[in-house]
């Protein structure tokens, strides 16, 4: 119980900090967050981590205009 509450605070928190969610919609993501993260393995839960740099390296990476190939001079 005491891990919903702390879920839904910090979920309420960040909901307020990143403006796309209310806060009630933060608190319930928060509160589904914990129980989804105390089901799922370790392993699991590194690739979720890998899969999530990845993705944030990749739209830094588009944002700023670089493409990683060379080009010929």
């Amino acid at each position: 119980m005491i891990g919903k509450i702390i879920g839904a605070f910090v979920g309420d928190r960040l909901a307020k900090r990143t403006g796309g969610l209310s806060g009630a919609q933060g608190a319930a993501l928060g509160v589904v967050g914990t129980a989804v993260l105390r089901r799922i393995s370790l392993p699991a839960m590194a690739a979720i981590a890998a899969g999530g740099f990845a993705a944030k390296k990749l739209s830094e990476r588009n944002a700023t205009g670089k493409t990683g190939a060379s080009t010929p001079h």
